[in-house]
């Protein structure tokens, strides 16, 4: 199963002398299971490809499909379908903590379950496995005001609060913004266990390379609403003209090592985490 988008194009303010196109024949699938990353310069289309995956928008051309559902079917049987379909795919907008609303942090996690119409006992259920799930210990913050938390906290109480709909897909725009560098850390091992210990499909939108180099299996460069690259990480890192054009850079491990090459020492230049350079070097001093 997937997310597939089939030619899809997209205007904002369609018709007006404001109008922009943000998408353009976009055709690509999220395979579930996937860890996907999606990477672009500002105003390259990724915040109105990912809502299109979510759901939250309709294309102006082409469709968008969940599980085969499209998402845009208009008649009576295809708009209950569609329905729920959208309610496989979570979407975590960056800093989210600034949606929590409730008094503590069980109501503000409780508050999407309860709207599906779950039972209390369905609701609590949900309440600590997404708590679980985020790290957030249950008898230590279900009662907590989630503004009295460390940034890092409530980041994860507001990604619980997604997984207590039981997402099959989950969107996340720029997770880690904001967060000092444990937090970062601590945040996207959490991301990655969600992927590998309990087999949420990742799609993860960052501006780190870095990031993206350690923890994503695929990824999309998106410029002017175009995807230009559609690979994996390390394939796409040797596209140095490609990713230049579209406003991006290697990882600095990647680009450290294309230094050492044009300066005569033998590297390999496909390396992208600093392990994977590091033993690179060392090989290469070695020889």
């Amino acid at each position: 199963m997937s997310i597939r988008l089939e030619d899809v194009s997209y205007t904002y303010m369609r018709g007006t002398p404001f109008e922009k196109t943000a998408l353009q024949h976009v055709s690509l699938s999220i395979e579930e299971g996937s860890f996907v990353a999606i990477a672009g310069h500002t105003g390259s289309g990724k915040s109105t490809l990912v809502q299109h995956l979510a759901g939250l928008i309709a294309p102006t051309g082409g469709r968008v499909l969940v599980d085969d559902v499209d998402l845009s079917d208009t008649s009576r049987a295809g708009k209950a379908a569609a329905k729920e379909a959208r309610r496989k795919v979570g979407m975590v907008f960056q800093y989210p903590e600034h949606q929590l609303f409730e008094e503590t942090v069980e109501a503000d996690i409780a508050f999407g379950p309860r709207n599906l119409g779950c039972s209390e006992k369905e609701i609590a259920e949900r309440v600590h496995a997404a708590m679980e799930l985020v790290g957030l210990d249950y008898d230590t913050y279900h009662a907590q005001p989630p503004f009295q938390m460390s940034g890092g906290q409530k980041r994860r109480a507001a990604i619980a609060g997604v997984l207590a709909m039981k997402p099959k897909y989950l969107i996340l725009d720029e997770p880690t913004a904001g967060l000092d560098p444990a937090g970062r850390e601590k945040m996207l091992k959490e991301i990655r266990a969600l992927h590998k210990k309990h087999g949420f499909t990742i799609v993860l939108v960052s501006h780190s390379m870095e990031d993206i180099a350690r923890f994503a299996e695929r990824m999309l460069v998106l410029r002017k609403g175009t995807c230009v690259l559609d690979d994996a990480p390390s394939n796409v890192f040797r596209q140095t003209e490609l990713l230049e054009q579209s406003g991006l850079r290697p990882p600095q491990v990647t680009r450290f090592l294309q230094m050492l090459r044009r300066k005569g020492l033998e590297v390999p230049v496909d390396a992208i985490t600093f392990e994977e350079g590091l033993k690179a070097i060392l090989k290469a001093v070695q020889q």
